[in-house]
């Protein structure tokens, strides 16, 4: 590797910060040798305070860099010789640290400078405490790093080190792998594209304490708000409240109610290409909204209930050059009841979800849906990922 520019395409670059998740990563490194990669192992100091660099020279069958101490083999400029090595270049784990000098350019030890030095695909594996994972500079950090080109892959929601449950713990191994893979085979195909999507539920106040609702966990908006922008899409995405990240590269805004909901969608929807209504709107809301806590007293409570306008009818009354697509959560009779909304709403597609079933949908990570479309037949997307489930209703709405 002396000073010589690589012309492989298999070589993997694992770049590891200290955090405790830091045991996790050389079963990562695993699965990339199983697959024919080559990997090689930066660590900062941090790091091999939790993992000795032994397990990756073991693994791997090369020196670990850290903090440019060469060695007899590395007779030469160490980070650059690794950056111009380097086909896919992983920070795993990501500390808030290290997201914060890649996103400001900072280059004080081995793994920041080799780092800056990398022009190859770069692959970002957040992993820190959720307050931290929320403070606003993190967040403006990680935005910075995906209009940067920088793939970030959203951390998972479990039992932190703290001994609590929250979000901001590394995903598993293998979901890690297979996110990188579908990552670096990623589509390009919506660049220039502007594209409209809403998700989560929307919430209707009945008084300070109380609020209508549904079980909307927004991971199927947020999954397609994700794999949209990562295939070049300009992305804004209208979310009712939910339990996950923001999506990288993507504008947000946050709603409450469906008239809330109605504001944001129609300023928006003139200048969008897409617009996916995946979020799921409250067909009612309390007429008088109380002021103060409702007492029980006792006695039954009967709430007057006035009916929602009808956002995704609205728009396919009003759209001129959009692709319009609607979801419906159905319990039975799927098919009649989604082409009636089909055709009455004048959309270009619905996605037809059964919400019957415990397996799939609300709060799952997994979907199974039928794409409905005037003049064709119902296409089955059988049971899958949502990210993955997310893919194909754009590939499908680019042929439309």
């Amino acid at each position: 590797m002396k000073g010589t520019k690589n012309v492989s395409k298999n070589h993997v670059a694992m770049y590891i910060t200290g955090g405790i998740a830091v045991y996790k990563t050389a079963q990562l490194a695993r699965l990339f040798i199983k697959a024919g990669f080559e990997v090689r192992v930066a660590m900062t100091s941090a790091a091999q305070k939790f993992v000795n660099p032994k397990t990756f020279e073991v693994l791997t069958n090369h020196h670990v860099y850290n903090d440019f101490q060469a060695t007899e083999e590395l007779e030469f400029v160490p980070h650059i010789a690794l950056a111009d090595w380097t086909d896919m270049a992983i920070v795993v784990p990501a500390t808030a640290n290290v997201i914060a000098k890649m996103s400001n350019g900072l280059a004080d030890d081995f793994v920041s400078t080799a780092l800056l030095a990398t022009k190859a695909q770069k692959f970002v594996i957040p992993a820190m405490n959720e307050n931290m994972w929320q403070q606003v500079v993190t967040q403006r950090n990680v935005q910075a790093l995906a209009e940067d080109g920088i793939k970030v892959m959203p951390p998972a929601t479990g039992f932190l080190a703290e001994g609590y449950n929250g979000h901001g713990r590394m995903p598993e191994p293998d979901d890690i792998y297979q996110w990188i893979v579908a990552k670096n085979e990623q589509k390009q195909d919506l660049n220039g594209i502007n594209v409209l999507i809403t998700a989560g539920p929307t919430v209707e106040e009945i008084d300070p304490v109380r609020y209508l609702t549904n079980r909307s966990s927004g991971k199927m908006g947020y999954s397609l708000a994700q794999e949209a922008a990562d295939r070049g899409a300009n992305v804004t995405l209208i979310s009712g409240p939910t339990k996950l990240a923001h999506p990288t590269n993507v504008t947000v805004i946050d709603i409450m109610s469906a008239k809330d909901l109605q504001q944001k969608v129609e300023s928006k929807f003139a200048q969008n290409d897409f617009v996916i209504m995946a979020a799921a709107v409250s067909d009612f809301h309390v007429k008088t909204i109380a002021d103060q806590k409702i007492k029980k007293n006792g006695k039954n409570l009967q709430l007057d209930l006035v009916a929602n306008p009808d956002i995704l009818a609205g728009l396919g009354r009003i759209k001129v050059h959009q692709r319009l697509v609607g979801f419906a959560a159905e319990t039975q009779n799927l098919l009649e009841n989604g082409n009636k909304k089909l055709k009455e709403k004048n959309l270009d597609m619905l996605v037809l979800n059964d919400v019957s079933r415990s397996d799939i949908g609300f709060n799952s990570s997994e979907n199974e849906v039928r794409l409905l479309q005037p003049e064709k037949e119902p296409k089955l997307l059988k049971k899958n990922t949502k990210e993955n489930i997310a893919n194909e209703i754009l590939d499908q709405l680019l042929i439309l």
